[in-house]
């Protein structure tokens, strides 16, 4: 399974380039599927990291789908290439937003889940910057469109986030609050969002 490209549009740090997403790592149920959950690694990570660990989870029922972001400058790094879900320049409330690069992870996640049976319960993890694109998914469930006011096609059954956060908070909490269908798809979605404790 393959799926390689995406063109990210102007008014990001990135500005118009087309990404090429890495090898999609598929870990296959040894039960009856009954899930199907895309997981996202973090930071210069890359999918077969955790597929590896996944494999090795007590939960038969679940397809794991484990894509590789595609390598790009990212800023926090100076500009230093890694894979990356969308570029960042500082995690925290005030960091500008890479919205294209968002929306493009976001797109590329909704594709490999497109093609699932009908009567599988769909649903999108991660690990830090993976955590934030599976949250950032998760809003674009809520709202219904993607942050370029695309249509987003997927039903979601759950999210999972570990050491993530919430890109574009600012914008979204508002859209979110004002909206009784958004505040109405956010209360029957279940989100998991696990922190360290730091020690």
């Amino acid at each position: 399974m393959s799926y390689n490209s995406s063109t990210v549009g102007s008014g990001s740090r990135t500005g118009r380039m087309t990404l090429e997403f890495g090898r999609t790592h598929v870990v296959r149920p040894k039960g009856k599927h009954q899930a199907t959950i895309v997981w996202l690694h973090g930071l210069g990570d890359k999918g077969s990291s955790w597929s590896q660990l996944l494999e090795t989870l007590p939960l038969p029922n679940i397809k794991w789908i484990c894509p590789t972001a595609p390598t790009r400058p990212v800023a926090l790094f100076g500009g230093f290439p890694c894979t990356a879900w969308f570029d960042v320049g500082d995690i925290s409330e005030d960091s500008p937003d890479d919205l294209e690069g968002l929306d493009a992870a976001a797109s590329h996640v909704a594709n490999l889940l497109s093609t699932e049976p009908a009567d599988i319960k769909l649903g999108i993890g991660g690990f830090s910057m993976g955590a934030a694109t599976a949250i950032y998914s998760a809003t674009c469930r809520i709202l219904g469109q993607y942050g370029n006011g695309n249509l987003y096609p997927i039903h979601l059954s759950a999210v999972v986030g570990l050491s993530g956060w919430l890109p574009c908070s600012r914008s979204l909490r508002n859209q979110i609050s004002v909206s009784h269908e958004a505040a109405r798809h956010a209360a029957a979605l279940p989100i998991l969002l696990c922190h360290g404790s730091g020690r």
